[in-house]
């Protein structure tokens, strides 16, 4: 994989970050690329850890300290592929209608870590 995107957010102190497979040859350049792709992934790093002289090791980066909070799956309908992960009791950290952010859900690994579960065009607005 190479890394295609960054987007900071200065006001929420977080970036993204998109990897490609290494092979892919889109355009970048502008917002277009982002639905048309089958295999992306989003890298978020939530700003801090890498300034703290008392940072006292790795944690799942979605509490204080933050740090790289959780790799994001862009799918082609976020609503249907959440209930193929109902069926398989995947656990859940917010699902596509809580909260504010709709159409976006987050599940955790085994080991407690996010994995965020987002529609194609849902992807593009959040970064535009």
């Amino acid at each position: 994989m190479k890394m295609v995107r960054q987007f900071d957010f200065p006001e929420g102190k977080f970036s993204l970050y998109f990897l490609a497979p290494s092979d892919c040859e889109e355009d970048f350049s502008s917002l277009d690329w982002i639905p048309k792709q089958k295999g992306l992934l989003e890298l978020t790093h939530n700003w801090g850890t890498e300034s703290d002289p008392n940072f006292a090791g790795y944690h799942t980066g979605n509490a204080d300290p933050r740090g790289f909070g959780h790799i994001c799956f862009s799918v082609p309908d976020v609503n249907a592929f959440c209930d193929q992960l109902v069926e398989k009791d995947v656990s859940f950290v917010k699902r596509p209608n809580d909260g504010s952010m709709k159409g976006i859900a987050f599940v955790a690994d085994p080991d407690g870590y996010w994995v965020e579960i987002i529609d194609k065009e849902s992807f593009t607005r959040v970064v535009s």
